[in-house]
């Protein structure tokens, strides 16, 4: 199969077929991946896969005088839970790599000391809401 590819692209001009080489000989990089696989359990994690296959989902709700942007249940959800969850999850691992990133800094302690702050501050913030939109969810 190889041989064949190779005969077929000789016949090519030879920009194209460079080209073509050059295509199907490109890795992507490390980074690339980790963003897409981390974006991608976030987004999983968040509910987005429930968004996206239920059916006559809401975005929020207007009942009697009041919004509700968690639905009231652990049953079902709204388009805003998922919004909300997936931003704080992203905000908590946000918070984990500023403190992974004040580890590298250790020559300079107080750029290490601000970003160590900034980590916790944002774990902490994503953790508390995480539990404060459980409790709402549960009726507590």
């Amino acid at each position: 199969m190889a041989k064949k590819v190779k005969k077929q692209t000789a016949q090519v001009p030879f920009s194209l077929s460079r080209w073509f080489r050059k295509i199907s000989t490109t890795q992507p990089s490390s980074f690339a991946v980790t963003i897409i696989v981390l974006a991608a359990a976030i987004f999983l994690f968040g509910g987005g896969l429930y968004t996206i296959t239920a059916e006559n989902i809401l975005p929020s709700a207007y009942v009697s005088g009041r919004f509700y942007f968690l639905y009231p249940e652990l049953s079902n959800q709204f388009i805003s839970d998922t919004v909300i969850s997936t931003l704080l999850y992203a905000m908590g691992f946000i918070g984990i790599l500023a403190i992974y990133q004040s580890t590298k800094h250790a020559y300079k302690p107080r750029q290490a000391y601000m970003m160590l702050i900034i980590g916790v501050t944002l774990l902490f913030l994503a953790y508390l809401f995480l539990e404060g939109a459980i409790n709402i969810k549960l009726g507590r």
